[in-house]
């Protein structure tokens, strides 16, 4: 909730998704316990996910919107920081694999859950019913944000599961070397009409776990 609203520009009206960012200008963007202040807002409550780090300066900010209504605000820091260089002592390789995230070569398989295709038989019925409501009603509207909710619901799991199983890697192993693939690729449909694993690969997250294991890494 906001103390004091102002009019917000998203890039995106179609689609449900928006964003925008805005530098910190003098001030103009700060925090003060479970607030956080914004040009041409003013002061916004929010729930911190982590405090930001001792000394540091916020850059700048950016506020989206996901399609289920729901609002996030990311904030780019600056502060001082060494990096100690270390001996890796404790290496680990990983391959890919479509339906279970990963082969590990020290570890036990990640066994994804497969979220999509759990949730795969709710989505579609929830789909079938917002091709059927009448466009620009009321019931649309409210179908359209079921159909959000489930999306969001899926995607909140996917990057939950990567995340634990990206940060129990980093802290039990200093390198770790992964498999080179292309998963955009992977995902094309195949020549003579067959389709290859678009939908297994769009569950599976590998690109967004890489990601996560080079900065929790680094």
């Amino acid at each position: 909730m906001a103390e004091r609203s102002g009019q917000s520009c998203f890039k995106s009206k179609k689609t449900g998704h928006g964003s925008y960012s805005t530098n910190n200008q003098k001030g103009s963007v700060r925090l003060e316990g479970n607030k956080v202040k914004l040009p041409k807002v003013g002061w916004v409550k929010l729930c911190l996910h982590r405090p930001l780090m001792e000394n540091s300066t916020i850059k700048t900010v950016t506020i989206s919107r996901t399609p289920s209504g729901k609002f996030y605000i990311s904030i780019l820091v600056e502060y001082e920081n060494q990096i100690l260089p270390i001996m890796p002592k404790k290496f680990l390789g990983l391959d890919f694999a479509m339906h279970g995230l990963y082969v590990a070569s020290d570890e036990d398989d990640a066994n994804y859950p497969n979220f999509l295709r759990k949730t795969e038989k709710r989505l579609a019925q929830a789909q079938r019913k917002l091709s059927k409501r009448q466009k620009g009603s009321h019931n649309r509207k409210k179908q359209r944000l079921r159909v959000a909710v489930l999306h969001e619901k899926i995607a909140n799991q996917r990057r939950d599961f990567l995340h634990k199983k990206a940060r129990y890697l980093v802290d039990h192993y200093d390198a770790i070397g992964i498999e080179d693939i292309s998963v955009k690729a992977m995902a094309k449909r195949k020549k003579g009409g067959k389709f290859s694993f678009g939908k297994s690969v769009a569950d599976n997250g590998w690109n967004m776990f890489t990601n996560m294991l080079e900065y929790k890494l680094a």
